[in-house]
């Protein structure tokens, strides 16, 4: 199969359906909404009308996360949504970040996550789980059959790759777009299909890309400083290691461990921006003109990518619907000139 491309974009009410659609005629094969409560609206609402809208555009999070909803909630929510589209759903899922940060909650651990993944797997099979010595499964199941959800395992860190490996349907690695650190994370990965005895087709790899693309290279830049630096601080997040990291990302990594400003993460105002150099961007995303993010694509794919989700910039910070419209329109130019190049 060829490398199928996806684009991340934050759900928003009276917007998310109609731009569901244009993202399926730009040639994008996935929309993934984040699933953050406190920094961007619902993404089962907000998903379930764009079913209506697209026909054959896969719809899901990137990401949910096991801290904030149950599991038999968020399996719930996948199958009504599998039910309505067809059988078009992801669930993208990692520990959590600003989803947690923001009700004062930690991060989920990497065997929290493994638990829940396991979990929601076998409730959108139908199967009936032990609950605290509570017999629990979908009952409805039963009137209305559901197609088996694909569980995409968001990874960042050694053991959490490690894990995803293990339980997920598909992998993406959240680790920047540099052909180092994509090497890198796919060896992890490799490695630990070795070692289990995984068939590499039985799974999907790929990966959350920074990625803008624009004719000018110096606004394409400004547009890519906030994703850099919310990717780096990914990396750095609290007990994560750090010693593996390349020296450009370990030591802004290591900033963003205490100076990181949740407050305003994924906006352009954070405070920690003004961390995050130009060179450093140029560096850790692909930012630029088509020419230069087809040549920096090439080799990421080349590594085996089966997939790349397009985390892009937009040109309007505000309000949030025209905000995501705009990051809509900034990515036309790469469906248009660099996504044709790969298939």
């Amino acid at each position: 199969m060829s490398t199928e491309f996806g684009i991340v974009m934050e759900a928003s009410p009276g917007y998310t359906a109609r731009l569901a659609r244009e993202i399926e005629a730009m040639g994008f094969e996935i929309l993934l909404c984040p699933d953050t409560q406190n920094l961007s609206p619902d993404p089962f609402s907000q998903l379930a009308l764009a079913t209506q809208t697209t026909r054959s555009l896969r719809l899901g999070t990137g990401v949910t996360n096991p801290v904030t909803r149950d599991v038999a909630v968020t399996a719930c929510a996948f199958s009504t949504l599998q039910a309505e589209s067809n059988g078009r759903m992801i669930c993208g899922i990692g520990r959590g970040d600003s989803s947690a940060a923001h009700i004062g909650a930690r991060n989920g651990t990497t065997a929290q996550l493994r638990t829940f993944v396991e979990r929601l797997r076998a409730y959108t099979r139908g199967e009936t789980l032990d609950r605290d010595g509570t017999p629990s499964r979908i009952r409805w199941y039963d009137s209305l059959p559901v197609a088996p959800l694909l569980i995409d395992v968001a990874c960042t860190g050694p053991q959490t790759i490690r894990m995803a490996v293990d339980v997920g349907d598909r992998i993406s690695f959240a680790v920047g777009s540099t052909p180092e650190r994509i090497r890198w994370a796919m060896d992890v990965a490799l490695a630990r299909l070795a070692e289990t005895g995984r068939p590499r087709e039985s799974i999907r790899i790929g990966a959350y890309v920074n990625l803008v693309c624009d004719s000018d290279e110096r606004r394409a830049i400004a547009l890519g400083r906030m994703i850099s630096g919310m990717v780096a601080h990914f990396a750095g997040m609290q007990d994560a290691p750090l010693d593996h990291l390349p020296p450009q990302l370990k030591d802004l990594a290591a900033k963003m461990r205490t100076g990181y400003d949740m407050t305003r993460h994924a906006q352009e105002a954070g405070s920690h921006l003004a961390d995050v150099p130009d060179s450093f961007v140029d560096w850790f995303s692909i930012c630029g003109p088509s020419a230069k993010c087809r040549e920096r694509l090439e080799p990421l794919i080349a590594m085996g990518l089966d997939h790349i989700y397009q985390l892009g910039g937009s040109p309007i910070t505000h309000p949030h619907g025209p905000r995501q419209e705009g990051m809509v329109r900034q990515a036309a130019l790469f469906a248009k000139e660099v996504i044709p190049y790969f298939r």
